[in-house]
């Protein structure tokens, strides 16, 4: 993966954090289905074994087993399920050493939690937006706001992504399909807020000021806003078949 700088001086992924251990494209909708917990981390020359046990939800739908091969979001990010173990309940998954340094697995304890997310399948409803489990970038909780019954979250992020935030757009949050409410593009950050529903059903009634989080903007987003660099810079747009 090549990398860049960003305009404040931090690391930007030139190319997003691929899934791990599959060929192929998988997307996903933005919306847990489960908080999972990490049962135990085992690293190895190529990475590192997370297996991870599905947490018992009320008034969820059962979490059917999963199969070898499948692809599940993990926090926002798409990983392959390695193994099974005690029959499925618990699923290993393997990182890569660079999936571990750029996005917040490679901080996982045993005992933590994460949001889990099987595939979208044909005929599947879309209840939030496409999101590819391709983490951009990483940012930081800087604040929670308790408004009523619902969290305002304010997330610093890179200048770059901040760039491809739009208020009422959509982001993914380890891997939780948001609507942008306020982007402030000079102190790189945005706002979203979170119902009780969400709080719930996700790590983010976890999350506190100065936590990590995985981020993936809209793809939508990043595909006109390249069109336009494309245009402004004089290159022209190659379109297939012109």
């Amino acid at each position: 993966m090549r990398l860049a700088e960003d305009e404040g001086g931090g690391t930007l992924y030139n190319e997003p954090v691929q899934r791990d251990g599959a060929e192929g494209e998988t997307v996903f909708t933005g919306i847990v289905e489960r908080r999972g917990e990490v049962v135990s981390i085992q690293d190895h020359p190529g990475g590192r074994e997370i297996v991870i046990a599905p947490l018992p939800a009320g008034g969820l739908p059962p979490w059917d087993p999963v199969a070898l091969g499948e692809s599940i979001a993990v926090s926002g990010v798409c990983l392959t399920a390695a193994r099974l173990r005690d029959g499925g309940p618990r699923v290993a998954f393997d990182a890569v050493p660079e999936t571990l340094s750029r996005t917040t697995l490679g901080k996982l304890s045993g005992g933590d939690q994460v949001n889990l997310e099987r595939s979208l399948r044909a005929g599947d409803r879309l209840g939030g937006h496409f999101v590819y489990g391709h983490v951009d970038g990483l940012g930081v909780v800087l604040g929670r706001e308790e408004e009523g019954d619902q969290v305002l979250f304010r997330i610093g992020a890179p200048p770059a992504l901040v760039a491809q935030t739009i208020p009422k757009g959509s982001i993914a949050v380890d891997g939780i399909s948001l609507t942008v409410i306020d982007v402030d593009r000079v102190g790189n950050t945005f706002t979203f807020a979170a119902i009780p529903h969400t709080l719930l059903v996700t790590t983010l009634g976890q999350r506190v000021a100065g936590e990590s989080v995985n981020l993936e903007t809209d793809p939508l987003g990043k595909w006109v806003l390249q069109c336009v660099r494309e245009v402004l810079g004089g290159g022209g747009l190659t379109l297939p078949g012109g």
